[in-house]
């Protein structure tokens, strides 16, 4: 998981500190806030072709990308080629946001919660430098690189990982070896790619939120480009062993012109995941009363960047302030003080503002008014 070239894997935590609430790096919220994030990157621009415009795509009058220009083809089918950043805005952190309670099945339930009370300490990727998985597949804004071929599609992830879609006509493995991005086979129904994927380890997670899988996870991807800068995917995640009933997750991607990946490597010198010891029970034993027309100061719709259309809500309900992001992940805010509480991070409110203390450093998203 990572916001900026710079993980927190370059930690300077000595084994014998305290542990602290403003030491833990959340993969969760920084998927929240990541698109805000990625301009960081901008002052390593010029020694890695961060700034270099991509040749060959179509520009309007004043050079800029013309992404909604006509979609390119390929041998007669829309040729998905390009660097993409991808989102599921309100699904990567609960993907099961359209299911009911009663379409979990207990286990996965118990150990959803058990994550999320743990504060993601755990997650494979985000602590164990481990392969993402299939949520990578609908993000939360990764940068993937497709590259389409007659009898192949490939798709390269910052991470060093990659995926192929086999389009020869072969069908998927009846007993695989389980594997952490599965395997997949893809076909075009018109101008739709289908991509049925299997044989993934259990080993990953669902999204950020720590929802589970088993090895009998079945995803269904529809991926069809609308123009020159945009595509609609839609992802239908199918597994009886957690799950009562399939659901579909619709995600999107916008082309990444005039800019390239930089890899990312989420073991090199990790010394996080031995101080992540707190958890959102010790957040609660420390927690504090505010007055609820403190509270209800904060109630209200923040933003990152006006433009952007991702929008944190904070609610109040009783004596307890929540907050969601787009209307769904609904999370209680816990009072560490009048102003500042725990979430996934530290988040401290000003009059007209509220301060996200991510690992990476603070982050500010506006009251809108």
């Amino acid at each position: 998981m990572k916001s900026t070239p710079t993980s927190s894997t370059s930690s300077t935590s000595t084994p014998d500190a305290k542990p602290r609430i403003q030491e833990r790096r959340s993969p969760v919220l920084t998927s929240l806030v990541l698109g805000a994030l990625i301009c960081l990157a901008g002052s390593q621009a010029s020694a890695q072709w961060l700034t270099l415009k991509t040749p060959g795509i179509p520009r309007s009058a004043d050079g800029k990308p013309n992404l909604i220009a006509p979609t390119p083809t390929q041998a007669g089918k829309p040729d998905l080629t390009g660097l993409w950043r991808i989102g599921a805005v309100g699904y990567t952190n609960q993907v099961t946001t359209d299911l009911n309670a009663e379409d979990v099945e207990p286990p996965a339930t118990a150990l959803f919660n058990q994550r999320q009370d743990n504060l993601f300490a755990d997650d494979p990727a985000a602590f164990r430098c481990l392969p993402g998985g299939p949520r990578l597949i609908y993000g939360p804004m990764n940068l993937v690189r497709i590259v389409q071929t007659p009898t192949m599609i490939v798709m390269l992830y910052e991470e060093l990982l990659y995926r192929q879609i086999f389009m020869d006509g072969r069908a998927l493995p009846k007993d695989p070896n389980p594997s952490f991005m599965g395997y997949s086979v893809g076909r075009w129904e018109g101008d739709t790619l289908v991509v049925d994927s299997t044989g993934f380890n259990d080993m990953t997670w669902l999204d950020y939120g720590g929802h589970p899988h088993s090895e009998a996870l079945r995803m269904t991807e529809r991926i069809r480009r609308t123009d020159f800068g945009h595509l609609q995917i839609d992802v239908h995640i199918e597994d009886p062993v957690y799950y009562k009933r399939a659901w579909t997750v619709p995600a999107r991607a916008d082309l990444a012109a005039d800019t390239e990946m930089i890899e990312y490597v989420c073991n090199e010198n990790e010394k996080d995941h031995s101080h992540l010891v707190w958890n959102v029970s010790d957040a609660r034993k420390l927690g504090v009363t505010v007055a609820p027309e403190v509270l209800a100061r904060y109630v209200g719709t923040y933003a990152f960047d006006p433009r952007n259309t991702m929008k944190i809500h904070v609610t109040l309900s009783g004596t307890m302030l929540f907050m969601d992001v787009g209307g769904k992940d609904r999370k209680e805010l816990v009072p560490m003080s009048d102003s500042t509480f725990v979430t996934y991070v530290p988040v401290e409110f000003r009059t007209d503002r509220m301060i996200f203390h991510l690992g990476t450093g603070d982050t500010t998203a506006m009251k809108e008014k």
